[in-house]
């Protein structure tokens, strides 16, 4: 028998009880593509969900083979998602979204137009963003432009994970043993020909935000310590600052002690230098912390995640990277 041929484009969805928002998603993307000749195929990885999604998979699998699974044995995050979505992808080129159609399907022909002419990654630029609170669009665009500053390569402003990128990019971020990934980090570093496609971010369709707070907290913490030394650089900056402060202020003392009445002179001024020298110790540990923490998980050398179950079409593999 010949030889199955890889599709032109594989569509990667991370989801996580997104049973509201998959069907109309896939018939979207059976909507955007009617018209054209381009092969195409649908790969959502089930980060054990909860809500029936793996049995929609399983059923929606068996009757078109343009639909392929993978589902986790647990929950282990949306980067993990991604990076299995990357993986088991075959396309020529792999677009990555969200399941919960903030991300728009009808975005995707400019997208793989701009591929087919020749550049390698094309990243959707967020130009609003709906349905989201003043406080958090703030944080949002104060997060990339400090990420950015930060990085020695630079991201791209306002662009979450919904890219194309051409399959000798995946290749090459599949090749990146890495365990604590920030993918759009990584989508800069390796470099490539990119191209940014504008579009207004929807709100979201159906469900629950499955970023809190403190996810995305720690995605962030994750994309700065991933991307950029300089918070250590801070620490030994915070270190001399606080060095010679402490030998100016040793100096006023025997000069307030000797030679005035200063009132500052006692345990009150003894105390405040406690507690700021304490608070700047603190500070630098937790730095130098967060990075001897992902030291650890690199060198116990576990696998992003396990896979539970796969679409029957998929190449027996219970897990990723060894």
């Amino acid at each position: 028998m010949p030889e199955k041929q890889p599709p032109l484009v594989s569509i990667v969805v991370p989801a996580y009880n997104e049973i509201e928002n998959l069907p109309l998603l896939y018939e979207e993307l059976q909507k955007v593509f009617s018209d054209t000749d381009r092969s195409w195929e649908l790969l959502v990885v089930d980060d054990a969900s909860t809500d029936g999604t793996l049995q929609w998979l399983r059923e929606l699998s068996r009757k078109d083979p343009r639909v392929r699974f993978v589902s986790f044995s647990r929950n282990f995050g949306h980067q993990a998602g991604v990076t299995a979505g990357l993986q088991y992808a075959c396309g020529k080129a792999v677009i990555v979204m969200d399941a919960d159609l903030q991300d728009p399907p009808e975005l995707l022909p400019e997208m793989i137009r701009q591929w087919q002419e020749g550049n390698q990654i094309v990243i959707a630029k967020r130009r609003s963003r709906e349905g989201e609170s003043f406080l958090k669009r703030f944080f949002a665009w104060a997060y990339y432009r400090l990420l950015s500053r930060l990085s020695e390569t630079g991201v791209h402003l306002d662009a979450g994970d919904f890219c194309l990128m051409d399959r000798r990019v995946v290749d090459e971020l599949n090749a990146m043993p890495e365990r604590n990934r920030y993918i759009r980090g990584l989508r800069a570093w390796v470099g490539f020909k990119t191209v940014e496609v504008p579009f207004d971010r929807k709100a979201r369709h159906a469900g629950e935000v499955k970023y809190t707070f403190s996810k995305s907290l720690r995605l962030a913490l994750d994309g700065i310590l991933s991307l950029s030394q300089k918070p250590l650089r801070l620490a030994t900056y915070l270190g001399l600052i606080t060095g010679g402060f402490s030998l100016v202020m040793v100096g006023l003392v025997i000069y307030w002690r000797f030679f005035t009445e200063s009132p500052l002179v006692g345990y009150a001024m003894i105390v405040t230098a406690i507690l700021v020298i304490g608070s700047i110790q603190l500070l630098v540990i937790g730095i130098v912390g967060e990075y001897v923490g992902r030291i650890y998980n690199e060198v116990k050398g576990r696998p992003h995640f396990v896979v539970k179950e796969a679409s029957p079409d998929e190449v027996s593999q219970e897990q990723s990277l060894p």
